[in-house]
This record gives structure tokens, sequence and C-alpha cells, in this order.
């Protein structure tokens, strides 16, 4: 006998299929849809939001839900009313552009999940790689607690995700130090997100030498305190001064004497000994200069106004009595204050010529420099044969060139000098007794031609003034 049954397909399976699901139709269409929902929406008031301040208000499920069929999924009817997240979800600098960039499966129900009830937080990110660094505070350095134990979001915020206890840092930190911790508090303040931005950029591993001040010598060993007192957050800390002397104004023992810039003579290697640059001023030292202990030039240790002409420390050793004057680099130098050279051509008598080979005491008799005449007869005495005829204008025929020959070189002689036996003639030949007065007649009375006599004959009886008619030297050519 052959089977005929369908099974569920019968007639009678399927009509009992079609009554039941229109009971549950009737059912759902009288319930209002409540047997579908997982939970009632969270009713707290916030934001209004399209005419509503809860999502208890939605009044219809395909506010937020979407059917299957459809291309939007549940996140599209999120933003389409919560326009300003949805501007922010294209900004990576704001917190949801930041949380859609590194997830692009992120959705708007894996943090604010719904149906849990009327008074439900609508915020839940334990479950979530919440990119905590677009808030400011990396939780890269804080995996695990003092305890080994993972970090959840009420550690640090409690119930309320909104706001941060600030005494959190406090409790765990002491858990893991608490002299430590102690301690910095009270040098910091208990803000610690002032400074601390969850990377430890401020911890045991910050190196200040990536700053514009770097810590070497002393300064390397010296507690954070010393030069950021009171610090409370970033700005105080780099509002801290990089100048010495605003840190070590107390521990000055010049009184300020030397000026602020205390790295001219000290460094960070040590404050004691301290050195000083002495060319870095405007005495530079040189030759024995540099040897010279300070205290022999600072004495009771004055530097400030301190003079820097030879004069104001080398008076005791001026063996010259002052007869030199007071500018002793005239002669000498730093190099050597035994081995003094005189430079004549910076007075008012320059060597030249054969003056320069003249031994000083020549001129300088008993060292007597102070005072000296610059006038050639006062060294050059008349000789005996000018006997007194040619004044005390010894460079009116002398140069310094060498005292003979010596060459008239004054008012221009009237007669030329080539005059008679080919030039050889003595100037005491015209000028028997004065080179101001002269006379022919001295050498020419007794000459081959007999002057005189010649002349009488001419009828000339003044004929011993000889210029009135040889006016230029030349013979007379027939008398007048």
């Amino acid at each position: 006998m052959r089977n005929n049954r369908l099974g569920c397909l019968t007639g009678t399976g399927i009509f009992a299929s079609l009554i039941t699901l229109f009971v549950l139709v009737g059912v759902a269409f009288a319930s209002g849809g409540h047997m579908f929902s997982s939970g009632d929406l969270n009713a707290q008031p916030g934001e209004t939001v399209g005419n509503v301040n809860s999502h208890a208000q939605i009044s219809e499920c395909k506010a937020c839900h979407t059917a299957p069929w459809e291309s939007a999924v549940m996140a599209d009817r999120c933003v389409d009313c919560h326009t300003d997240i949805a501007e922010q979800m294209f900004n990576v600098a704001e917190l949801h552009g930041a949380i859609t960039q590194k997830n692009s499966s992120f959705a708007c129900r894996d943090c604010h999940p719904e149906h849990r009830g009327a008074a439900a937080v609508l915020t839940e990110m334990n479950e979530f790689d919440f990119p905590h660094e677009a808030l400011g505070f990396s939780l890269n350095g804080h995996q695990l607690k003092a305890t080994r134990e993972a970090f959840v979001c009420s550690d640090c915020h409690a119930d309320d995700l909104s706001t941060f206890a600030s005494d959190s840092c406090q409790t765990c930190h002491a858990e893991m130090d608490i002299s430590y911790t102690q301690a910095h508090i009270l040098s910091f303040g208990t803000d610690c997100l002032a400074c601390h931005d969850g990377v430890d950029r401020y911890g045991d591993d910050f190196n200040h030498d990536q700053l514009t001040f770097r810590l070497t010598g002393k300064h390397a060993e010296a507690s954070c305190t010393k030069c950021h007192l009171d610090a409370r957050n970033i700005a105080d800390l780099q509002f801290a001064p990089q100048d010495c002397f605003s840190c070590h104004q107390k521990d000055d023992p010049h009184a300020g004497a030397y000026g602020n810039e205390c790295g001219v003579c000290h460094s960070p290697e040590g404050w004691l000994p301290a050195k000083f640059d002495h060319n870095l001023s405007t005495f530079k030292l040189e030759g024995e200069h540099a040897e010279t202990a300070c205290e022999e030039c600072h004495v009771n240790n004055v530097f400030k106004g301190m003079p820097s002409d030879c004069y104001s420390c080398h008076s005791e050793d001026d063996e010259h009595g002052g007869k030199f004057g007071t500018d002793c680099s005239t002669c000498h130098t730093p190099s050597d204050w035994e081995n003094a050279t005189f430079d004549h051509g910076r007075t008012n008598f320059p060597l030249d010529g054969a003056h320069t080979s003249v031994a000083c005491e020549n001129c300088h008799a008993n060292n007597v420099f102070a005072g000296t005449p610059s006038d050639c007869f006062a060294c050059h005495a008349e000789p005996v044969s000018h006997a007194g005829q040619f004044g005390t204008e010894c460079a009116a025929c002398h140069s310094t060139n060498a005292w003979t020959p010596a060459s008239f070189n004054g008012q221009q002689h009237i007669f030329p000098l080539d005059h008679g036996e080919g030039g050889n003639v003595s100037c005491a030949t015209c000028h028997p007794s004065s080179y101001q007065t002269y006379t022919c007649y001295g050498c020419h009375e007794h000459n081959e031609s007999n002057v005189r006599s010649e002349h009488l004959e001419e009828g000339i009886s003044d004929f011993q003034n000889c210029t009135e008619c040889h006016a230029d030297g030349r013979e007379h050519e027939g008398g007048d």
C-alpha cells in the first residue's frame, strides 16, 4: 500500500500553520510590538533632537532600525538625528573622527547600547578599542594596574565616563611608590593631567638634552625642583629661566661686582674652580701679563673699574722718574719690560738720515730725555771754520743726510757759486767777517790785471764797491 503522506505539508498542517501565524500577528499587533523588543529605551532627558530629548520618546522602531532589504544600516539612522556627530566623523582631530579612522567598522551601538532600561547609561566602552589618545591622554602606559590587573574605564572615571576622578592617579601611584608619589605631589601639585599625557614624557626616561637647555656636569645631578620650583603645569615648566644668574644669584660671592654672566668664569662642571678668560674683556693679557697672578692687579679682589693704562700699575717700576711721561707703551711692550725700544718717529723730532745711527746718549746726556732741544745748533755747535759768521741756522747749509759736504740753500746767492777759481773759493774769501756782508776787492786787488790801477786810469775812484757795476758777478766791460 503506497504512502501518500506529505508530512506538515498536508492540508491539515498548512491550515494549522496559518492559524498559528495569524495568532502571532494578532498578539504582536495587540502588544504594540513589545514582544520583539529586548528592553525599554533610555529615558534620561538630554539635548532635544527632532522634538525628543530621550530615546524613550521615539514611537517607531523604524526611526532607528532598518529592514534587512534596505541598503542603509542602523548607524545611518543615528547620524540622521545626531548631525553634529556626523560632522565630527569627517574630522580626525575630533573624537568621533579619531574613532572611525582607527576602526572603519565602527558602529554607534558599539559604544552606545540601548534597550537596557530607562535608567541605564548610554555609553559603555569597556569592550571597545577606544582611541583614548584622541582625548589628550594615551593609555599606552596604563595597561596594567599595580596589582597586574587590566585597567577598566571605571578605575579612572568611576560611574560617569564624562568626568575624571582626579584622585585616581594619586591612589594608583601610591600603591606603586608611596614615598615618591607624596614627594611629587608636594612639588608639583595634584593636577597630574596638567603635565602628564599618559606616554610618560616626563617620567624616568625623560631626556632633558632634547630641549634647548642641556643638562651637563652638576646640572645633571640637580633635582627638578631646583629649577622648576612650584611648577604646576607645562607652561610653568617651560617658564623656568635658562640664564645662570637667575638660579645662582644667591651663591654669588662677588655681590654682582662681576656682572651677571656667570658663564664667563664658571661652568656646569662645577662652581669651583672658576676660570676667567681675560681676552673677553677690554684689556687682553699678552706676554708677561698672561703669567701675572690676578691679585697683582686686582688688589683686595677689586675687579670692576680697574684702570687699563700701563702707568697705573708700573709707576713704582718707573726708573726714569717720570722724565719720559706716563705712556709706557712708547718704549715698553708686555713681552718684556726690560727690552725697551723707543720709536723716535712718534715724537716731534723724527730721526732720519745720519740721525738714525746716532747713539741715544749723544743727544740725551746723563739719560735726560724730557726737554731735550730739537734745534740743530744745540747739538752741532758752530765749528771754528765758520768763525761765527753763519749764525745758528745750520739747516741753511747742512742736511741730516750728512754734515759734510754742505751746500748753501738759503736766499738765492747774488753771485754764481762757481765764481772764480773753478768754484773752489771758500766762503771766508768773500765773507771775511760775516756771511751777511761780503767783499770782492779782497780777492781782486792783487790779481793779474791790477784792478786798482785799471779803475783809476778809467776814472773810477770808488773801485772797492764792485757790485755797483758788477751786480751779477760778471767782469766789467767798459765803465760808465
